[in-house]
């Protein structure tokens, strides 16, 4: 099997993907669209994307593409994100000017850079491993990275501080994503595949009047279906209008969610379920010490 993830090679997105299909060969992929092109036009067997973290919030980009493609949710996973400072052997921490990651991992580490390197220079990368990569190439003593364990050791970089991020309940939420004609859990560990059920979907209110969405959540409510998440987004070329993602406790092929979901289309512009799938496990990201 080919798993297409976001970015390069030492992601924690790679990791995710590894920890779903660990006998499958990990496909990186620049953007996330290109993941989602990637498995719609079957250059890849399935996909692992993130969905949100617990620090920073939902991946808005990937909530669209869910409704963009013909995919379906197989699984889910959180991984536990463990940033490491990395460099070029031999260096020390004031050797550092420059520390390049993504946004949120250099977000999610602002405590550390303040206090061990207030005088570097904090600049935006598009990928934690293509971060390290990047330092890895240009072979500059004064340039920095925060990535993974698995980053360093696929770019030959040092670990110039472990841990390093200010909040250990740092976990990021991925989806394990298939074909809708191929919802199969084919490469799933047995831990992804055992759980208490949960659903995904969408749908589009028919009329934005007052009430109307207290409604349509009331058809869970009557039933006694907990709302797990609920996401809007909004409905392109509709100013003023939404579609709504929900997760909800329950099989989309069990009684009371099956009529609450007949009960949504009866009130509903429309309403696609994106998967049913199991509570995931909770992986833990190669420790740095």
């Amino acid at each position: 099997m080919r798993i297409a993830f976001q970015g390069e090679i030492g992601a924690y997105s790679e990791e995710a993907a590894a920890a779903f299909y660990p006998e499958a060969t990990m496909v990186p992929f620049p953007e996330f669209d290109d993941v989602f092109d990637a498995l719609s036009s079957e250059k890849c067997d399935r996909a692992v994307i993130p969905i949100e973290n617990s620090l920073h919030g939902s991946v808005l980009r990937n909530y669209d593409l869910l409704r963009e493609h013909d995919v379906t949710i197989v699984a889910e996973g959180k991984l536990r994100i463990r940033h490491q400072l990395l460099g070029l052997p031999g260096i020390s921490l004031s050797d550092i000017s420059a520390v390049f990651s993504h946004p949120q991992a250099l977000g999610q580490c602002r405590d550390f850079l303040k206090k061990s390197l207030p005088h570097a220079r904090v600049t935006p990368a598009y990928d934690t491993a293509g971060a390290a990569r990047d330092v890895a190439r240009a072979a500059n003593p004064a340039h920095a990275a925060i990535a993974s364990r698995r980053a360093a050791s696929e770019y030959t970089l040092s670990l110039l501080a472990e841990n390093i991020e200010s909040n250990t309940l740092n976990y990021t939420r991925f989806l394990a994503l298939s074909r809708q004609n191929d919802p199969c859990l084919d490469g799933l560990p047995p831990e992804a595949t055992s759980g208490s059920p949960k659903t995904s979907l969408l749908f589009a209110q028919s009329e934005n009047i007052p009430g109307s969405l207290f409604k349509s959540l009331a058809v869970f409510a009557l039933r006694d279906i907990d709302l797990l998440k609920i996401e809007s987004r909004p409905l392109v070329g509709s100013p003023g209008k939404y579609i709504f993602h929900l997760d909800l406790a329950g099989d989309a092929q069990g009684e009371a969610v099956m009529n609450a979901l007949r009960h949504l289309e009866e009130i509903a512009a429309y309403v696609t379920v994106l998967g049913s799938y199991v509570e995931g496990p909770t992986w833990d990201s190669m420790p740095g010490g």
